[in-house]
């Protein structure tokens, strides 16, 4: 009975092959198998012309080389035929569990004009779509716990949280701490939304970012004519917008010693005065800090004020680095594509595990933004579907560089423990080289499969 279906199936098959409109079909090798009727017609070949030919003695110009070599399917691409004429062109890899079996192509004749009219009809519904999609996350963002954009389940990210719930609606002053690329203004965001002026101005400044002797009349504002280049009719400091509201001091570190007393004086006494000003102004701002710094080191050093430190270190809270809770890498990476698919009209869809194994072994020196750039390199490569290791290559050259830790390593370490980290180096890169499989890595190592497993297991590599 079974034998009757599978023949009738494959009988099926056989006629719908022969029907196919142009198609044709090869193995992994390129090497001809079938052709459409039509298009022996079209090539004029018989079958004995092109079976067990390579590709491009049939079709000089053929892709399905490169569709080998890729990998990866091509779809809708313009193509000219012998005769002058061109179709739209679908190419696609044969692919089961990894293995390539070959290839089959198929070509349609449209009308060209027709075909950019709706691809132009396409790309502006795309575009509505987006801007549909982002109003939406942002409606829906704004009726979310803020404390909620804060992605995390490690639990020192969790107590952070409960610091930042508890204390948010008071008008304490956070001094939020971390190394660059931490998410410390994703945390300043938080304190904000949580708080009773969240309904007012959040102004951001960068203290960083702004030449020193124009931070002062950024800050607290100016008089007119109060020095060369000033506007006629003055204008107003941040603390002054931010009044009712929160303002961000970010790299409040770099912050001149000449500052931080005036500074202080609007900490304390509420009020500020205009560069080149003499009226006293009153303000009602509550304030957020944020440093990449050590603060404390900064004060011993004498490069920042001791009292200043103590009146906006109230509530502290440090960001630890990605590579200390390892367990957000996960939870950050689904965050970041459901993001991407939204702002870029992407389709991925998840991670693969062994780029997971690949993330683990990584220190993320630029931390959650550093993750946050990875992935939408990857996410824009692939367009849809998984993110695989191969996504990933750019990563390699920043995963063997030599930091200081590893010069380090050389100049204190027994050759023992130098011998074995340039061995587990080397068999973490060859077994991403042969995407996860372990017969080819071993292959590649000149070593047997069971050495390569028990290399793996010294080593606590899990690819």
């Amino acid at each position: 009975m079974q034998k009757n279906k599978d023949e009738k199936l494959q009988s099926i098959l056989n006629k719908a092959l022969r029907c196919m409109y142009y198609a044709i079909i090869t193995d992994e090798a390129g090497i001809v198998v079938f052709i459409s009727k039509n298009y022996q017609e079209l090539l004029n070949i018989k079958e004995e012309d092109f079976l067990g030919k390579p590709i491009q003695d049939i079709i000089p110009n053929s892709e399905i080389p490169r569709i080998i070599m890729t990998r990866k399917e091509d779809i809708g691409h313009l193509f000219t035929l012998k005769n002058g004429q061109t179709v739209v062109c679908n190419r696609i890899p044969i692919i089961e569990n990894d293995i390539l079996y070959g290839v089959i192509s198929t070509a349609t004749f449209y009308n060209l004009n027709e075909v950019s009219i709706l691809n132009q009809q396409i790309k502006e519904l795309q575009k509505e779509n987006l801007e549909y999609k982002k109003k939406i996350s942002e409606l829906s963002g704004r009726s979310q716990k803020p404390i909620n954009n804060i992605v995390s389940d490690s639990k020192s990210i969790m107590i952070i949280k409960d610091t930042i719930e508890r204390f948010a609606k008071s008008d304490l002053t956070f001094l939020i701490t971390g190394e660059t690329g931490t998410g410390k203004e994703v945390f300043s965001n938080a304190v904000h939304e949580l708080s009773n002026r969240r309904n007012n101005n959040f102004v951001k400044i960068n203290c960083a970012a702004i030449p020193k002797d124009l931070l002062e009349s950024e800050l607290f504002g100016y008089e007119p004519g109060s020095f060369s280049g000033a506007s006629k009719e003055g204008k107003i400091g941040k603390f002054e917008l931010a009044n009712q509201g929160t303002i961000l001091l970010d790299e409040i570190g770099e912050m001149p010693l000449s500052l931080q007393s005036k500074l202080l004086r609007v900490l304390q006494e509420g009020e500020l005065e205009r560069v080149g000003g003499l009226k006293t102004i009153k303000i009602d701002v509550r304030v957020i800090c944020c440093t990449n710094q050590n603060i404390e080191e900064q004060v011993e050093k004498g490069l920042f004020r001791r009292d200043l430190f103590y009146r906006i270190n109230v509530v502290e809270i440090n960001i630890p680095p990605l590579r200390e809770r390892p367990e957000d890498i996960p939870l950050l990476c689904k965050y970041f594509i459901e993001e991407f698919n939204k702002s870029h009209g992407l389709e991925i869809t998840y991670i693969k595990n062994d780029v997971y194994a690949l993330f683990y072994q990584y220190s993320w020196t630029g931390n959650v933004r550093e993750l946050k750039h990875v992935i939408e390199r990857a996410c824009i490569a692939a367009g849809k579907g998984s993110l695989q290791l191969e996504h990933f290559d750019f990563l390699l050259s920043r995963m063997y560089k030599k930091n200081e830790e590893t010069r380090q390593l050389l100049n204190t370490s027994s050759l023992n423990d130098v011998t074995a980290e340039i061995e587990k180096e080397k068999i973490i890169k060859t077994l991403i080289e042969a995407k996860g499989n372990k017969s080819n890595a071993a292959k590649l190592l000149g070593i047997d499969r069971s050495s390569l497993y028990n290399k793996l297991k010294k080593y606590g590599i899990d690819i």
